[in-house]
């Protein structure tokens, strides 16, 4: 898979977006579907190198945990079903030392004991996760561990977003938090779809892809009504309304026999990463507004 290397729009602090600027341009571009695709494997690794600067950086960092958190999970997952190989084991790989990195500068920078004891307790549930994501090759009579591993490590990580989100008590650092949130959707539901074709507990996965499905089209709407909704973001929004039609068609395939073929799958994988992208570039601007 080729992969894209656009440079990054920074506001007027010099902050990453997440927004991909053509070479040549000033402005903000929309990704076809196949760079998209190509930049949301490596999109992380884009958007989340600085340390990190104030509250709304950091709800960012710790809401971008709980993605990463259910992406790894997808990635194992995709490798169990071989599908996407290349971006899946890519994902995972990178996903895993992103979590790494973002986890240290989490605590380093945590406001107040309570937070610092959430990041502790993550840690030491992120080691026990880590060791199911690598410690043998996926498979799938470690699925239903892996998913156990991963629902803690998920707690935790939403755990210590909310209370960074206290901590600022501002409308704005909700915001982020929603925007985030909207991440880990994407990618929570595509792993349940993955699941639940191999088949892990198809039942509790049908169950929490619809919750998440109506979570998701909820905050789309809380976010296009929110006062600090800019133009640039309103505009990105829209990106993920059409990214999200694709995705939820491809999920609603998850009671038909045809979402077992490999093409279900893969239009699934894909979709997720897609809707990502554009989220992760949504809460990057969000986060980077003043409050």
């Amino acid at each position: 898979m080729k992969f894209f290397n656009y440079p990054i729009f920074k506001d007027t602090c010099g902050r990453d977006t997440g927004v991909f600027l053509k070479e040549n341009t000033m402005k903000p571009t929309l990704l076809n579907r196949r760079t998209l695709i190509a930049a949301a494997v490596g999109l992380p690794l884009l958007t989340a190198h600085a340390q990190i600067s104030e509250l709304g950086d950091a709800i960012n960092k710790a809401g971008r945990q709980r993605m990463l958190s259910q992406r790894m999970g997808k990635a194992w997952l995709a490798l169990v079903h071989g599908i996407e190989k290349s971006s899946a084991q890519s994902a995972l790989d990178k996903s895993m030392s992103l979590f790494d990195r973002q986890l240290v500068e989490l605590k380093a920078y945590a406001a107040s004991a309570d937070i610092k004891d959430t990041y502790n307790k993550l840690e030491s549930s992120w080691s026990g996760y880590k060791g199911a994501l690598v410690g043998s090759a996926p498979a799938r009579e470690n699925a239903a561990t892996m998913l156990q591993l991963n629902a803690g490590v998920l707690a935790l990580a939403h755990q210590g977003t909310v209370q960074y989100e206290a901590v600022q008590g501002k409308p704005l650092g909700k915001l982020v938090n929603v925007a985030g949130r909207q991440r880990m959707l994407s990618q929570r539901m595509a792993m349940y779809f993955l699941a639940a074709r191999l088949p892990v507990d198809a039942a509790t996965a049908s169950v929490e892809i619809d919750k998440a499905r109506n979570e998701f089209s909820n905050a789309m709407v809380m976010l296009h009504k929110a006062p600090e909704t800019t133009p640039r973001i309103e505009e990105d929004l829209k990106v993920a309304d059409a990214q999200w039609l694709f995705f939820e068609s491809a999920l609603k395939k998850v009671t038909l026999t045809e979402s077992g073929t490999p093409k279900a799958l893969i239009d699934v994988f894909q979709a997720s990463e897609n809707l990502l992208q554009v989220m992760d570039r949504v809460t990057g601007m969000y986060s980077s507004l003043k409050t």
